[in-house]
């Protein structure tokens, strides 16, 4: 019975998310203030400079880097494009892989302008914003390939995706947390990439806490398990995983726009055992 109601939830989630607009949702959270470049406080270079922190402390290294559940951004593999020589993108909805697309082919269709965010990242790495052409190609030659995902099959990916060994690393942005109908799918979602990860590999997760819903386009609202740090470890440790690092963004005010009711955002380093 529990298992029935587990798929009809998973399968209303599908469902939400058949309405989802890329170009309104990077509306909603990647432009100011959100994404305000001269804020210490703005949430998006909270999270890049998380991301890079975890990329170039040394331990997190290899050949793969799967990002679990894309959707239409790039940002959160703007530093482990510098760390592995294969990036793999990954997200359940084609509109999402489209968009993905157009900016690894370098169309001008793209619904958002990814330069600012590629010139921050130079300036962490200690480089001139100038070379952010140097890192867009980079990564355009690093990226193998954009897949479709399910995080809720036991294989999410599918056989013979990846190499026997696994990834070296995941990272995974705002994703489980948003595509999961309770606690207990978020947990075994966690249990399911984590198939994807080699013993020893690093997970560097980032998602939302204590959030209910948030607005996938003018009104789509779509329903989040609203999680706290306690609940986000225990899940970890329940799939495997030795806690390295948790951080905690708590958005100010007026970060609060209002396409979602998010307190705050968490941030993950954890290892695989």
């Amino acid at each position: 019975m529990e298992e029935k109601g587990t798929e009809n939830g998973t399968a209303a989630m599908a469902a939400c998310y058949q309405r989802f607009d890329p170009a309104a949702y990077l509306q909603y959270n990647y432009t100011p203030p959100r994404a305000d470049f001269e804020r210490e406080d703005s949430i998006v270079p909270w999270k890049l400079a998380c991301l890079h922190r975890a990329f170039s402390e040394g331990d997190v290294s290899g050949e793969l880097l799967v990002d679990i559940g894309s959707g239409p951004t790039l940002y959160q593999v703007l530093s482990g494009c510098e760390v592995f020589n294969k990036v793999l993108l990954t997200d359940f909805l084609e509109i999402n892989r489209q968009e993905l697309r157009r900016w690894l082919q370098d169309e001008t269709s793209c619904s958002m302008d990814w330069t600012p965010y590629l010139q921050h990242v130079c300036k962490l790495e200690g480089r001139s914003p100038s070379a952010w052409i140097e890192k867009a190609a980079k990564l355009r030659k690093v990226i193998t390939d954009i897949l479709p995902i399910d995080v809720h099959r036991s294989h999410p990916l599918g056989p013979d995706i990846l190499p026997s060994a696994g990834a070296d690393c995941l990272v995974s942005s705002f994703c489980l947390e948003s595509v999961s109908p309770d606690l207990a799918a978020f947990t075994r979602a966690l249990g399911h990439i984590g198939r994807l990860l080699r013993p020893g590999g690093h997970l560097l997760l980032i998602g939302a806490l204590e959030e209910s819903y948030y607005l996938g386009g003018p009104g789509v609202k779509i329903p989040v398990v609203p999680l706290t740090e306690a609940q986000v470890c225990a899940s970890l440790k329940e799939n495997g995983y030795t806690l390295i690092r948790l951080e905690v963004y708590t958005l100010p005010q007026d970060m609060r726009v209002g396409v979602d009711d998010v307190t705050g955002v968490f941030f993950v380093k954890a290892k695989k055992d």
